[in-house]
């Protein structure tokens, strides 16, 4: 029996874009549930900052969130410092789902 601590890892999850996209909504409802805003339709041409109003703390906490459930090797804030300031304002739950495929992708192929 080893006694190392072991890295808590979510189960490997299934690479598809309606999955990706369940569970990033999952996680974003989570975070405005907390603001009274339970209501909201999250879409693949949701933005972050027109749409669901969110501020950097909160893409700090959804960073968390997205290494919980798959990992390091999805990071948010590696994503984001590719980014222009527009583009980081323009952002899309779209952009994110596709950004989590490709590094779950290449996490299988690597």
């Amino acid at each position: 029996m080893s006694t190392a601590k072991q890295t808590r890892t979510a189960p490997a999850p299934t690479a598809d874009e309606p999955t990706v996209l369940a569970d990033i909504a999952g996680m974003l409802r989570g975070m405005l549930d907390e603001y009274g805003l339970d209501d909201i339709e999250v879409t693949m041409e949701t933005r972050f900052t027109e749409d669901l109003e969110l501020e950097s703390i909160d893409l700090v906490t959804l960073a968390g969130s997205l290494e919980a459930r798959y990992g390091r090797q999805v990071n948010l804030a590696a994503f984001v410092a590719d980014l222009e300031l527009e583009e980081i304002i323009d952002l899309s739950v779209g952009q994110l789902v596709r950004y989590v495929l490709r590094c779950l992708r290449a996490a299988e192929e690597g």
